[in-house]
């Protein structure tokens, strides 16, 4: 015997496994989209304060920007961002210190991408901030 509800349940799991397997095989899309913003933001901030004060490392799906200041003549670590791409959400887990930030990535109709944090969707430019701000800034507040 066919049920109904089990047919109809079976249509919305194959649906949402693929959207999931399309999401993760543009993840790296999404990272790139993400590691151009963040080059962006670094250079204009290296550019201010001197090249060696904000550094962004890639290494496989991991991004790390370490940021220094100049402290009794020499430059010191003053913070560290890793970004990694985490395709369980699927999306990039941002660590900062403190508690971990996660930001999932989606496709919409148009095949771009979004950003959202929780039940908020993001421009580049405000995960660009939420990501460097307080690591960049740490005495402006918000």
């Amino acid at each position: 015997m066919s049920y109904q509800w089990l047919q109809m349940r079976i249509t919305e799991e194959n649906e949402r496994r693929q959207k999931e397997a399309n999401m993760i095989e543009r993840l790296p899309q999404a990272q790139e989209e993400v590691r151009r913003g963040m080059e962006s933001c670094v250079d204009q901030y290296a550019q201010k304060f001197g090249p060696e004060t904000a550094e962004l490392q890639v290494t496989g799906q991991r991004m790390r920007l370490i940021v220094r200041e100049e402290q009794n003549g020499r430059l010191e670590q003053r913070a560290q961002v890793d970004v990694t791409a985490v395709t369980a959400l699927p999306g990039f887990r941002i660590e900062r210190g403190g508690e971990p930030l996660e930001i999932v990535v989606g496709i919409l109709p148009d095949q771009n991408l979004y950003y959202r944090d929780a039940d908020k969707y993001l421009t580049m430019e405000e995960l660009t901030r939420r990501i460097l701000d307080k690591a960049l800034f740490p005495k402006l507040g918000e």
